[in-house]
């Protein structure tokens, strides 16, 4: 698989499988334009406070999701479970757009965190495992910028949506979140052209399968090339098993791993609590702090979007070439400088909407890079058999420590109204930027051009 070259069956992965950032982009975004309008009598009549914790309960469900489909992924394969959670998902928004008070929609939120928690597990273990090597850094930077897409596409649509000259207010936040739903119906279908990873199949003892697997996919590419493909070099020898125990896939992680275990523990602690912090709220930033109508906050929030998704667009290729530990160090450690600047300015009253928003571009042009580059980390660095379980680990400890706080204490500092208050806290994820740098360059990994198999043993290797 890593001798490939790029072809339109790589490009078809990533369109059908990178779709799940897309959606999550569309969902965090709308949630946070749209946080405003939920207060409104004509909607839901939500407070601040039940707009976080809806907030926190998509980010509950999401971690739930992470660890529960991760196992699932590992023991049953990263197809099945790829078309089960985007059926999650589809289920929980389009419920969400039925809702009717806040525990309804706190619920269905929920659900909707299910899924989407599920598809960073198993989406992650598939295009790692069928990406080839010289491109998984700037694959996957892109693929999970994705979520800017998705988060552009969503306060374009909250623009439209939450007009009350063109859609009723109680009418438009549902379409907002209907479109979520169709979407995901539409990626149901392309994604029965992904195949199951032959990487997993080999070491669950489904031999035959992968090879008629890969075989498929180099006619697919010798037939666009229009010339044969070169030879495959090298082996290693596994003991194929169907299934391996708790203890092992835990063992190996607090063990020969734990090094590694701590790094993707600190760098995915680090990027959830800013981004947690920053876009489930800024929609009640801009109302509370500058005066900004709910139905304006979309207009800030596109150009902030597409600054995020630039970052890794642009800086992704830097992570195949100059490699992954100075630029991991170097994308968490500016970013962190600059938010503590930010995090200075907004404490001072010195930002208008305009400005502060311009600081955000800033800023998050970088971070998103390094968030990116936490889901990188956690997805390369652990042996095969144990790839979507640490993912989903990782993904739920540091979505945990920095997710589910975030929304909760950052809408507390935003109802008291003081801007030092607000700042503090921004500070206090800059801090968390700075840790998670030092932490790379301690104990990074240069995984840049490897295969996943000399990156970290697979536990079914010959010994």
């Amino acid at each position: 698989m890593d001798r490939l070259p790029w072809s339109r069956f790589h490009l078809l992965l990533v369109v059908a499988l990178g779709i799940t950032w897309v959606l999550d982009g569309l969902e965090v975004t709308i949630v946070g334009a749209i946080g405003p309008m939920l207060q409104d009598q004509r909607a839901l009549g939500l407070t601040v406070q039940e707009i976080g914790l809806a907030a926190s309960f998509y980010v509950v469900g999401a971690v739930v999701g992470a660890l529960g489909f991760g196992w699932v992924t590992d023991r049953y394969g990263r197809r099945v479970v790829f078309y089960t959670t985007l059926m999650i998902y589809v289920a929980g928004v389009i419920a969400s757009a039925l809702a009717w008070n806040f525990w309804s929609f706190a619920l269905f939120r929920l659900v909707t965190g299910l899924g989407i928690g599920g598809e960073y597990a198993a989406i992650n273990s598939a295009i790692d495992e069928l990406i080839p090597a010289k491109y998984r850094g700037r694959v996957d930077l892109i693929v999970n910028g994705s979520f800017w897409v998705g988060a552009a596409a969503g306060a374009a649509g909250s623009l439209l949506l939450l007009d009350p000259a063109l859609v009723p207010p109680e009418l438009g936040w549902r379409l907002g979140f209907g479109i979520g739903g169709v979407l995901g119906l539409f990626i149901l279908f392309l994604r029965r052209h992904v195949p199951e990873s032959p990487r997993w199949l080999v070491v669950h003892g489904r031999q035959e399968e992968a090879e008629r697997t890969v075989a498929t996919i180099e006619r697919r590419i010798e037939a666009e090339r229009g010339e044969p493909l070169p030879k495959a070099e090298g082996f290693l020898e596994v003991h194929p098993r169907p299934s391996f125990g708790f203890g092992e896939i835990f063992g190996s992680m607090l063990g020969p791993h734990r090094s590694r275990s701590l790094l993707a523990l600190v760098l995915m602690s680090a990027q959830a609590f800013l981004f947690n912090a920053v876009f489930f709220t800024y929609g009640l930033v801009l109302a509370k702090f500058y005066g900004i109508p709910e139905t304006g906050v979309g207009l800030y929030l596109v150009p902030l979007a597409i600054g995020n998704f630039l970052g890794p667009l642009l800086l992704g290729h830097f992570f195949d070439t100059i490699g992954r530990r100075r630029m991991i160090t170097g994308t968490f450690a500016v970013s962190g400088v600059m938010l503590g600047v930010t995090a200075l300015l907004f404490g001072l009253d010195l930002f208008t909407a305009w400005t502060q928003t311009f600081a955000w571009i800033a800023i998050f042009f970088v971070a998103s890079a390094a968030a990116s580059s936490a889901y990188l980390t956690a997805s390369e660095i652990f042996p095969l058999e144990t790839r979507a379980l640490a993912i989903a680990v990782f993904y739920a400890l540091g979505t945990a420590a920095g997710g589910v706080v975030a929304p909760w204490l950052f809408t507390r500092l935003i109802e008291s109204g003081l801007h030092g208050a607000l700042a503090a806290g921004y500070a206090g994820a800059a801090l968390l930027l700075l840790v998670a740098a030092v932490t790379e360059w301690r104990l990074g990994v240069d995984a840049e051009g490897k295969s996943l198999e000399s990156i970290a043993d697979p536990l079914s290797k010959a010994r």
